[in-house]
């Protein structure tokens, strides 16, 4: 079985920390480490360091290979640029199948924390083994929601369909794309919504035969590309096709088109955070809510539900009465903002675009 972790997000909602040329992927969000690092270490050694890949962008080569001693050079598979996540995957899928199309294969991402790290590797495991005898099928791994999340999509679930070894299996239903408070609620309270972690397990081909399907200039382009794979011009070749291809995100041009009986759902609760943003990062790691999050040197009086992250070693944030807040401080900018601003983060770097302070982006 493989596992392909996309690392290739530019994370502006994690910005000043997150920048374009350094991602929220590659920093030391949680401890010591990044969130990258992490994934990569919480698969092994269930998975060896040659069956893990790493899709990112080329302009993040030496990050990735820095960062991961370990993973075998050609397992690194590089975009020429950013053209969202559907060609990405296509490009992966394609591929993996002209080498490995019936192997068993996990799609996961570099951005996330997992808490349950041994239910984690036993579900993806277990799904491997089921897809390996039904490859015409795609396992979605949904999470039980913590709460009414308006910043996550939904998997909608059905009914129990079986089991592996005490891993159930549901009928897919169809999903739901970040929804209004009202839905959030009604979906957290009906025990028929997941989370969607964007984790599943498949193999090459039906992916590959899916974008045939369902996105065929994808997939044309991709072949078109492929057909020039290891010969000595095609890195020349990659940059220029693949800079004619559509920009579209993977569940817009696949998993929305799908059969629902080709889909299966596994729904778990494995301590699973989203570290897009600062109060995503900060429900992550409170231990109850309302506490206070903070890195480096910070003092804090009379605050309550705040997160603060300091980056300077040698300057002090002091905070007095401030509650529910979000300050980080990095050599260049300093973002002080309450916790329900967060959002309008990702525009107020978009309008820093062609300004003076594009270079802080």
């Amino acid at each position: 079985m493989k596992a392909i972790i996309f690392a290739g997000g530019a994370g502006t909602r994690l910005w000043p920390l997150s920048r374009k040329n350094s991602p929220k992927q590659f920093e030391k969000i949680v401890g010591d480490k990044s969130t990258l690092q992490l994934a990569v270490e919480r698969l092994t050694p269930d998975f060896s360091y040659k069956d893990i890949y790493i899709s990112t962008n080329l302009i993040y080569k030496d990050f990735v290979r820095e960062q991961l001693p370990k993973i075998p050079k050609e397992n690194f598979i590089f975009e020429p640029e950013k053209k969202d996540v559907g060609p990405a995957i296509a490009y992966v899928m394609g591929l993996f199948s002209k080498t490995n199309p019936h192997e068993p294969v996990a799609i996961l991402w570099s951005d996330h924390l997992v808490k349950r790290i041994a239910l984690f590797k036993k579900i993806l495991k277990k799904a491997g083994i089921f897809i390996q005898k039904q490859q015409d099928k795609i396992i979605f791994i949904g999470h039980k929601p913590r709460y009414a999340s308006v910043n996550l999509g939904y998997i909608h679930f059905g009914v129990k369909k079986g089991a592996i070894d005490g891993v159930n299996l549901y009928r897919f239903e169809g999903f739901k794309y970040k929804p209004d408070e009202e839905t959030a609620k009604k979906f957290f309270h009906s025990e028929v919504y997941a989370w969607n972690l964007g984790y599943f397990v498949t193999t090459p081909q039906f992916i590959y035969k899916a974008f045939k399907r369902f996105a065929p200039n994808i997939y044309k382009n991709t072949e078109k590309i492929l057909s020039k794979y290891g010969q000595k011009d095609f890195q020349r070749f990659l940059r220029e096709q693949y800079s004619k291809v559509e920009s579209v995100s993977f569940d817009n041009a696949i998993l929305e088109n799908l059969d629902k009986e080709q889909g299966l759902v596994i729904v778990e609760d494995i301590g699973w955070s989203d570290l897009g943003a600062w109060e995503a990062l900060k429900e992550a790691l409170e231990a109850h809510p309302y506490e206070n999050v903070i890195r480096g040197k910070v003092h804090l009086e009379h605050v309550r539900d705040a997160l603060i992250y300091n980056f300077e070693d040698k300057k002090m944030i002091v905070a007095l009465d401030l509650d529910e807040s979000i300050i980080v401080n990095t050599k260049d900018v300093l973002l002080v903002a309450k916790k329900t601003s967060v959002p309008k983060i990702k525009e107020l770097v978009e309008r820093f675009k062609g300004t003076e302070n594009e270079k802080l982006t």
